[in-house]
């Protein structure tokens, strides 16, 4: 019923759906502890939000690794 190449991309897609998942949850957890940290101490907002952003980029960059891995796996023939 189905062949080797669309259960690879079917694979491709359940993996970049992980990957864009665990993103946006990674992410809101950041962002939450971040607006807990700036409500404790607010004269530190600035270096808590300036952290916050470069670990944002970094989480959203292992998403788009991981997508770019499942896609090549995918079209892999």
């Amino acid at each position: 019923m189905f062949g080797n190449i669309s259960l690879a991309f079917l694979a491709a897609g359940f993996g970049a759906g992980l990957a864009v998942l665990g993103a946006g949850v990674g992410i809101g957890k950041l962002a939450a502890a971040a607006m807990e940290g700036t409500g404790r101490q607010p004269s530190a907002g600035g270096d808590i939000r300036t952290t916050m952003i470069i670990a944002a980029a970094l989480i959203e960059g292992v998403a788009l690794f991981a997508e770019v891995i499942c896609v090549i796996l995918a079209t892999k023939t």
